[in-house]
């Protein structure tokens, strides 16, 4: 069993070269970036001289970037670790796409099917010498003559993952991408009912395998060795709190019998009362939707809930997990998955 560990990469570039050395001394396989107050491409351009981790973006919002550049970032990340990169893409929501970035809203499932394949048609291009020809509704690329080629990656084509939550995202994946980020507000029965039919879906109609693909599972994770650090851990319902406030994710509180929180956190955030919201999250959810216990504890259940992944990304959101709780926890999962 593989199932490599993933985590959180500092959200700056100014401190992202001494965090990936950190990282690597606490045992983990890689690290990540999220899009957020920062770009997430700066901070593993510092990480990719300083350590020998894998490095991926998780995620990089798909629709405002051209697939062009999207493919240059991925290549020359590539190309500085040696093949340590993976581009992850996500959608985002319509509200972020149009008025936060100014930028094109369709289809999404559409729109980032062509997002995946003009990326990687543009990579093929450059690594095959093959003709640039993608024609698609939201994104058309037919040019690239050879001064705007760098030519064949010595460490072959980076892979492209997709960000996926519902069944017709993580389906189409499937179908057309290198590898599948399972978004992290998740259970074990969403993934068991929802998740991995859609994937083989996906694969059947693409006539693709297993092996074709990596998946990867998100967990947030909530470890400590102590009461106290135990407590302390539990600060992971606030962010349980405002994903289950998006309309987006109450099909998981749905399949868990707990839809009827998503309305009462929805309305909580509108009104701005975000310290209330993580109040609705009881131990029972938090067990249910993240992991929560010590490093061993918490390590067994993301073995028996996403064994058969790749790769799992824990978060430790909201509660300062120290280097010495995130070696724990990196060393009880290598011993559980052996």
């Amino acid at each position: 069993m593989s199932l490599k560990l993933d985590v959180m990469l500092a959200d700056s570039v100014v401190t992202a070269a001494e965090r990936a050395r950190a990282l690597e001394g606490c045992g983990v396989d890689g690290v990540f970036t999220f899009e957020n107050s920062h770009d997430p491409f700066f901070p593993l351009v510092a990480a990719a001289p300083a350590c020998s981790l894998d490095l991926m973006t998780n995620v990089a919002i798909a629709f405002p970037r051209s697939p062009v550049h999207l493919a240059h970032a991925a290549y020359d990340l590539h190309l500085m670790s040696e093949g340590r990169f993976r581009l992850g893409l996500g959608s985002q929501v319509r509200a972020h796409v149009e008025n936060r970035y100014g930028a094109r809203w369709g289809k999404p499932v559409a729109q980032m099917r062509e997002w995946v394949e003009a990326t990687k048609a543009i990579l093929n291009c450059w690594q095959d010498g093959t003709r640039l020809k993608f024609e698609g509704e939201y994104t058309r690329h037919t040019l690239m003559t050879p001064a705007f080629n760098p030519g064949p990656n010595p460490f072959g084509v980076p892979k492209v993952l997709v960000g996926a939550l519902g069944p017709k995202m993580n389906q189409m994946a499937a179908e057309v991408a290198d590898g599948i980020l399972v978004m992290p507000f998740n259970s074990a029965r969403h993934m068991r009912e929802r998740t991995r039919p859609a994937i083989q879906a996906g694969l059947d109609a693409a006539g693709r395998s297993r092996g074709d693909i990596e998946v990867t599972a998100e967990v947030i994770v909530g470890v400590g060795r102590t009461e106290e650090e135990l407590e302390a851990a539990k600060a992971i319902r606030f962010l349980l709190a405002f994903y289950g406030s998006t309309p987006a994710y109450k099909a998981v509180l749905d399949v868990e019998g707990m839809g009827d929180l998503q309305p009462e956190l929805n309305a909580l955030s509108k009104q701005g009362r975000w310290a209330e919201m993580s109040t609705l999250i009881d131990d029972k959810a938090m067990n249910v939707l993240a992991v929560h216990g010590t490093p061993e504890e918490a390590a067994a259940e993301v073995v028996a809930r996403y064994g058969d992944c790749d790769r799992v990304c824990a978060y430790f959101p909201h509660y300062n997990a120290p280097d010495d709780l995130v070696a724990d926890f990196a060393a009880a999962l290598k011993a559980a998955r052996s």
